[in-house]
This record gives structure tokens, sequence and C-alpha cells, in this order.
């Protein structure tokens, strides 16, 4: 049972349910108290111990259902047809009835044990044979349907399918009826085996599937997302929201070593004569971080602007000072409808105030000169998330450089290809000239690397 549950908690994770071992570890414990006989108490435990959201019980449950279904061996219906007729036959007395009866049910001497395994129809013996030679197999490293093929003929190999053919050549000569029996049996064993086999993809196989699916999606232009993987990339980029919030938001813990000050731990020990009870460290002084970001919510990037959306919520979760402004035509502050509403909800109505319309950085950037200049001081890194097409009209760079000169860092992280900057109304080299740092941020992993080199200059 230990095997079994180490092959859930591997089946959990690829159901999208975290399992930590220490999680693991109190769902095992659970379970020793609990025992597996009673199967409902057993999925009880181990969604109580393991699962810590509604949805995480929900995939956990069918996870639970799907592992421990384990599938029977079929009963052959012509064998089932042809024993209803030979009961139903007035021509056939009953004492020929109950003697085939009798040598039937008992299989021959001489046959292997999975022959006579199968010639007995002990159903509960071939479900527990196929999840032993599952196990032999190693069937949790299924990970591709093509390998559907490779896994059946393990199980089957390690049920003893060799010393059955040599059990059906012997039958065949010598007792053709039961050998056609052992056949049909045969049949059923194998489609048993292929829905073990089956059942053991769609257990094991969706967590390399779906690491395979976000691979692509990581990598994949934003711009030319298809409607379909819409949902699958907003999932994404919350992952990524998700991996910043857990990796800066913690707490720095003191350091505790590095370059020893002596000046300081000299004058914290004067009372001891100069000897170091207690030690100071040197520490590198790091500002306490502000933000300003401002995206271009225009009709032009508008496929990946909720993307930009995303990620900037995220921020608000991560750094403590993060002023957020949307633009098209014009400026607005989004601070607060970030701060105070879903991602969802938020790019509603960002989107509805702003977005899709025209682009014209130059009248954004005089926006915001004129109402949020004074949101800068020489701490702040300015983010703009833009192609930097402004319908070729004026640019006001004159403006994007007085933004520069009041901040710490601006940077500008672009959907486009390098290719694309320069080209048509794109005045990206211009803005270029004034940025700290220029990013190309065509793709989710390209953004996310973009966002944590940012956030983590002040770690």
């Amino acid at each position: 049972m230990r095997e079994n549950l180490h092959r859930f908690f591997r089946a959990a994770r690829g159901a999208g349910v975290h399992v930590s071992p220490a999680e693991s570890i109190d769902a095992m414990r659970a379970v020793a108290q609990v025992g597996i006989s009673d199967r409902a108490v057993l999925r009880d435990a181990l969604l109580l111990t393991l699962a810590k959201s509604q949805d995480e019980k929900l995939a956990l449950g069918d996870c639970f259902d799907l592992f421990f279904s384990q599938p029977e061996p079929r009963q052959d219906q012509t064998e089932a047809n042809s024993g209803e007729n030979a009961a139903q036959d007035p021509d056939q007395s009953p004492s020929s009835g109950s003697a085939s009866e009798a040598g039937e049910s008992q299989p021959p001497e001489g046959l292997g044990p999975l022959a006579q395994m199968l010639l007995s129809q002990d159903r509960n013996a071939v479900a527990a044979a196929i999840a032993g030679a599952s196990g032999a197999a190693s069937l949790s490293d299924i990970r591709y349907s093509t390998q559907r093929g490779i896994f059946s003929s393990r199980i089957l190999d390690a049920m003893g399918l060799q010393r059955l053919r040599d059990d059906l050549d012997a039958l065949t000569a010598t007792n053709p009826a039961l050998a056609e029996r052992l056949r049909a049996a045969l049949d059923a064993l194998r489609e048993a085996v292929r829905d073990t086999v089956s059942q053991g993809l769609a257990l094991y196989a969706r967590e390399e599937a779906e690491n395979l699916r976000n691979e692509i999606l990581r990598n994949a232009p934003l711009a030319r997302i298809e409607r379909r993987q819409v949902a699958e990339m907003r999932v994404l980029i919350r992952q990524i929201a998700r991996r910043l919030r857990e990796r800066y938001s913690k707490p720095r813990k003191r350091q505790r070593r590095g370059h020893l000050d002596v000046r300081r731990t000299l004058r914290r020990n004067a009372a001891w004569g100069g000897i170091p009870f207690l030690t100071a460290w040197k520490r590198k002084h790091r500002d306490r971080p502000k933000i300003v970001a401002l995206c271009d919510v225009s009709g032009s990037v508008a496929q990946v602007s909720d993307f930009f959306l995303l990620l900037i919520h995220s921020l608000h979760e991560v750094v403590d000072d993060v002023r957020s402004f949307a633009f098209s035509s014009h400026m607005i502050e989004v601070s607060e409808i970030l701060e105070k509403k879903s991602p969802e909800e938020a790019m509603a109505e960002i989107m509805s105030k702003v977005g899709f319309g025209s682009s014209d950085y130059g009248s954004s950037l005089v926006d915001f000169e004129k109402d949020f200049m004074s949101t800068l001081t020489p701490r702040t890194t300015v983010i703009v998330l833009g192609d930097a097409r402004s319908n070729n009209l004026d640019p006001r760079a004159d403006i994007l450089r007085r933004i520069s000169e009041r901040s710490k860092r601006l940077v500008w992280l672009n959907p486009e290809g390098r290719l694309a900057w320069g080209f048509g109304d794109s005045e990206m080299p211009r803005y270029a000239t004034f940025c700290t740092v220029v990013r190309q941020c065509a793709t989710a992993q390209q953004l996310e690397r973009a966002v944590s080199d940012i956030v983590a200059t002040y770690q």
C-alpha cells in the first residue's frame, strides 16, 4: 500500500495538487490510522490531509476515483451466450451438463499460474495480478500515448505471457475446446491491460503533457496567441505571478555572514575588553523599492495588454510602493483598481476606460508630466510596457528624457520583435536613447525574466 500511495501522490501532483514531502508523510500517517478497508474513509482522509483549496479538493477527488478504480477483465460474450444456450438446451441431459461443468470448473494440472487463473475466472486474482505486474513494469513512468503498446507488453510479460502461450500450444493439440476458452480469456486480459495502461496514462502523463504545453506557450509570441489558447495563457501568467510572489514577497533574513565590520564589532564588545563575543557584519544598503508602471492598452497591443496587466497586478502584491498607469490616447492611474479588485475585474474595468483606443504616446506622456510627474523620485524605477507606435504623431521624447532624469531607472519592455523597431510609426529607437534598459518581451518567458530581474534588484 505504501508504494500505491507514493504513486498516488505522483498522480496528484500531475492533477495540479501541490503535495510536499511533509504533506505526504501526514497523509500516510492518516492512512495508517484509518486503514484501507473502507474506500470512502480512505478518500476522505487523503482529501483532508492533502487538499488546501476547493479546486484542489475537486481535482484530488477525481484523481482518487481514477487511481483506485481497477479495470477488470471483461467476460467473453460468446462464452456467456454459449453457456446460456447450453442451459436452455432441452436435448442436453443433466448428467452430461453437470459433467461438463465439473470438468471446466477445475483447470487441468500442468498449466502455468496465469492459465489456471484465467480458466478459473477469478476476477479478484486477475485484477491483483494486473496491479502487481503494473508496478513491476513501472507503469507510473509512462509519459506519452505512443508508449501504450510498450507498457502493455511489459505488463503481460510480467504476468507470464510466454508460459501462457506454451500452454495454449499444448492445449490446442490435446483439448481444443479448453484452448478456445483460454484464448478468449487471453483476449479479455489484453483488453483489461490496455484499460490499465490508459488509466496510467491519464494519471501519470498529465503533468508531463501540461509541462510540455506550458513550455510551448511560454515561448509562443503573445501577439499571435490563438483564441482557444488565451485562457491557458492567462493561467500560465497567473503561475508566473505566483512564482514572483513566492520568490520576492518573503521578508529578507538578517545576514549572518560575509565581510566582518571590524570597527562596529570592537565597539559592540568594548565591555568585554575587545573580545568579540558579538560580531557585526558589513551589509549593503538597499533602497526601499518604488516602481511606476506605464502600460499601453491601445488597439495595437490589445492581445498582449491583458498579460501586461496581469503582471502589473502581481507587482502590487510583491512590491509595497507601486503606482500603475494605463493609456491609449490619454493616461489614467489604475493603482487603486489593481489593488482592490481581482485581476479579471481590474482588467475589464481598465480596458473599458482607456483600452482599445488609438495609441498616442505623446499625448499620454503630456498627461503624465502634467498630473503625475511628482510621483518620481531618485529611487523610482519606471517601467513602460508598450510597442512605442504613436501613429506618426509627435512622440514627445523630451518628456521621456525628463522622466529618465528624475528617476533611478527607466525600463522599456516591448512586445514587438527587434527587427520591427524603427519601422513604420515605431518610435522605439528615439525612446531607447533615454532608457536604462530596453528589452523585447514578445513571449511569456521573456516577460517573466524581465519582471523578475527588475524586482530582484531590490532584494
